[in-house]
């Protein structure tokens, strides 16, 4: 019964992301991209803290390392990561974010070894990032007489996003304060999106609260504080409590399966075969730069299913 249960929250939680690109789009027809962003969190960020004061005694960073760890979810798992990310997907799909996004994973990874030397990755792990970063390529198609192109440096600002939540993550866990994840996350939404709103009033973007109510933009904002953001970071510590890193990282690439499909059915957005072909290079990438881990934790799950009485 526990296996149906994770199942089902894990497909919950990849069509509650998946979803969520699409409710961005939605939303960018009405607001301006990093004042979005800065409101989702705005909200989101005050229903984390709520539920980091009950779920936790720790509900408050002390010291300079919580501090720190704060500060660099603010500025890259939320402000750089949403900034980028909703900028960028004004000039693209919300399958094509969303697929770009799932390179995150493999670039994790990446910065790991690089932030490490020690600890070089292999002859194969070095193919893996190449393949993620060859998928990328072909989805956004670059063409070397107009690097300026508006798609390209759309898809671009989006792989800026994914590159940004990977080493805010690697940097995070460097860092090791001991803060519990959703003290943190609640933090980092909060100081992210001060930041996001500093960025925003520096651009110059219009404020234009009457344009907020508007029932789509009204929809697609309430839809990403609560049920993307709160209610999604609210699955994804219980199953990553229950699933560990590896499994949990899979929602990245189940995630653009739900955002083709109701992008398609709302937005009536379509999907290319080069898009396709792009994030099949990155989910191979990815089983590339994870194959040890991904071998020892389904090992371990045989395992655990052989045992009898499971």
């Amino acid at each position: 019964m526990s296996r149906y249960r994770n199942f089902g929250l894990f497909i919950a939680l990849a069509a509650i992301w998946g979803s969520a690109f699409v409710a961005i789009s939605a939303g960018l027809e009405y607001l301006p991209p990093v004042l979005f962003a800065a409101l989702r969190y705005d909200v989101a960020g005050v229903l984390m803290l709520a539920y980091a004061v009950v779920a936790t005694d720790h509900w408050r960073p002390h010291g300079r390392d919580e501090w720190l760890t704060v500060a660099v979810g603010a500025v890259l798992l939320i402000a750089a990561y949403h900034a980028f990310l909703f900028v960028g997907q004004q000039h693209t799909t919300a399958a094509v974010a969303a697929i770009v996004v799932s390179l995150s994973p493999v670039l994790t990874t990446g910065f790991a070894r690089l932030l490490v030397p020690s600890d070089a990755l292999s002859v194969v792990g070095l193919v893996g990032v190449f393949l993620g970063l060859v998928g990328v390529a072909i989805i956004s198609q670059p063409d070397p007489t107009n690097l300026l192109s508006t798609d390209f440096v759309a898809t671009f600002l989006v792989f800026c996003a994914a590159a940004s939540f990977a080493l805010g993550g690697i940097l995070t866990r460097r860092i090791d304060s001991g803060m519990p994840i959703e003290t943190m996350e609640a933090w980092s939404m909060l100081g992210g999106a001060l930041v996001m709103h500093g960025v925003s009033l520096a651009l110059g973007e219009p404020i234009d609260p009457s344009a907020w109510l508007h029932p789509e933009a009204l929809g697609a904002l309430v839809y990403l504080s609560i049920v993307a953001s709160a209610l999604g970071f609210l699955l994804y510590f219980d199953l990553l409590e229950r699933l560990g890193a590896v499994e949990i990282n899979m929602v990245s690439y189940v995630a653009p399966i739900f955002t083709a499909v109701v992008g398609w059915l709302y937005l009536g957005e379509g999907i290319d075969v080069p898009t396709l072909v792009g994030f099949g290079f990155i989910v191979a990438g990815f089983a590339l730069v994870k194959r040890r881990a991904i071998r020892e934790e389904f090992a371990l799950r045989g395992v655990g299913r052989s045992r009898p009485g499971d």
